[in-house]
């Protein structure tokens, strides 16, 4: 979801990019549902993927969302760019009927959007350190 809510909020200004450490090979019916209800177009290039495609990459920033990853290793190098975590539950694994699932997917994508609006302003000339601190207190919200 924050890769199609950044490539649609961000427009040429970013680059979005999306992987896990264990990808389920298909975009999760519930990302799909939360994006299409809040009219954000699923982009072209999404697909489950391995963040180990994207080992050799640098980026401005990277920022690990589900608490599930918060304590695993991310294959790119910390001095490849800032670091920041949300803390966002993984509607795929929450317990309940399909509604509930589907209404946390939909509180999920609507913080998304607030964190990355946040992230769209951020000064990225300030030292690298500063930057982490933004996009820690993004995650706050």
């Amino acid at each position: 979801m924050a890769e199609a809510i950044l490539a649609q909020a961000g427009g040429d200004r970013f680059a979005a990019y999306s992987a896990g450490s264990d990808p389920a090979g298909f975009i999760h019916p519930l990302a799909i549902i939360a994006l299409q209800r809040l009219d954000i177009p699923l982009p072209d290039s999404a697909l489950s993927k391995s963040w180990d495609a994207y080992a050799d990459e640098s980026f401005d920033a990277v920022i690990t969302l589900c608490d599930s990853a918060a304590g695993e290793a991310c294959p790119i190098p910390p001095e490849r760019g800032a670091r920041a975590h949300w803390s966002l539950p993984d509607p795929a694994f929450h317990p309940g009927q399909e509604s509930d699932r589907i209404e946390l997917a939909m509180r999920v994508a609507e913080r998304l959007k607030a964190k990355i609006k946040g992230l769209l302003a951020v000064d990225w000339s300030r030292p690298r350190g500063e930057i982490e601190t933004r996009l820690r207190f993004f995650g706050e919200i």
